[in-house]
């Protein structure tokens, strides 16, 4: 199992004046996650205020010069508000940069911002995807590519370039709670990335049943078909602690958000539940989260990576590097020792 970190890049909560720094001190955690030997690092895409994410590739580029190993990947790119000839190109490059590291996690998006501002309509939000994940992977298949759709102009006997380095580019399709998603991604072959971000993880093992299902009818091998799990979690010296560091910033994140989505304020009782034995929070110490990360491998019949979204909570930088130390060092060999 691949254990590694994702950022939807926070901005500064004091003013923009501090979002350099907070830049600056996301690439920090990337060369540290790369130091301690974690696997992967995720950049979200989001159009707010509130997060520094809006060009993803361009973050992980300059990761890619300071890291030597680590895996950079997107987390995820909102490919129905964006052209899939430049995602292509985009990533092409960061592979070329990161000497066969950059991956793609395609999918719709949580917010919605991206669509107007980019002149699509929402209520196209599923044909965008469709069309342009089908073109996104003609061209990692074909170098020359001859193509019509209905939302962006023809393609006729047009090379696409660059290449990457790795044979092929890795795309993954990035799911939250809807069948049609998993059967799609099943279908085509793909690796999946779940997002499970509340509720109770095993409830997630019928869709992933499905997945499996399609894609083993599609003629794909259980290797081909791979599942990895992207939850809120942290890691700190004892769960008190990290219950400390990480519920006050929790709570006041979701809280706003929930206020867009018509979702309660956040309740300690509610987070307590959640970061329970079933719940999708993983915030304790380094040997009770290893056990959850496996106990829920074990619940959706095995995955192939696990990464943590922990920067949304505003921990202070010096904590958010002691938890990728403790999830790099600990959390990380205690999962492959008992698998």
């Amino acid at each position: 199992m691949e254990i590694g970190i994702d950022s939807f890049a926070a901005a500064s909560v004091q003013h923009e004046s501090g979002n350099a720094h907070a830049m600056a001190q996301l690439l920090e955690r990337i060369v540290h996650s790369d130091n301690v030997g974690l696997d992967v690092f995720g950049i979200g895409e989001h159009h707010r205020r509130e997060f520094l994410d809006s060009a993803p590739t361009i973050i992980l580029a300059a990761a890619a010069a300071r890291t030597k190993n680590i895996r950079l990947t997107s987390a995820v790119t909102v490919l129905s508000a964006a052209d899939p000839v430049t995602v292509f190109q985009n990533f092409a490059t960061l592979d070329l940069i990161s000497q066969g590291r950059a991956e793609i996690v395609v999918g719709r998006g949580s917010f919605t911002e991206s669509f107007p501002l980019f002149g699509f309509k929402l209520q196209d939000y599923d044909a965008l995807f469709t069309e342009k994940l089908n073109l996104l992977l003609h061209i990692r298949e074909h170098e020359q590519v001859t193509w019509s759709g209905k939302f962006r102009a023809p393609l006729i006997d047009q090379t696409i370039y660059p290449r990457p380095l790795q044979k092929q580019l890795p795309i993954w399709l990035g799911v939250g709670g809807t069948p049609a998603s998993f059967i799609r991604a099943g279908s085509l072959g793909l690796p999946l990335m779940v997002a499970i971000i509340g509720g109770e993880t095993h409830r997630f093992r019928p869709l992933i049943d499905l997945y499996r299902r399609a894609g083993q009818e599609a003629g794909y091998s259980p290797e081909q078909l791979k599942v990895g799990l992207h939850s809120l979690g942290y890691v700190a010296n004892s769960t008190e602690e990290a219950i400390r560091d990480y519920y006050p910033g929790y709570a006041e994140t979701f809280t706003r958000i929930g206020k867009e989505r018509g979702w309660p304020p956040v309740s300690r009782s509610r987070f307590d539940d959640q970061n329970g034995p079933l719940g999708a929070l993983l915030v304790g110490n380094a040997e009770e989260v290893a056990s959850k990360i496996l106990r829920h491998s074990e619940a959706l019949g095995g995955i192939s990576r696990f990464t943590f979204q922990m920067d949304n909570a505003s921990i202070p930088q010096e904590k958010l590097l002691q938890s990728i130390e403790l999830i790099g060092k600990i959390v990380a060999p205690l999962i492959h020792q008992n698998l």
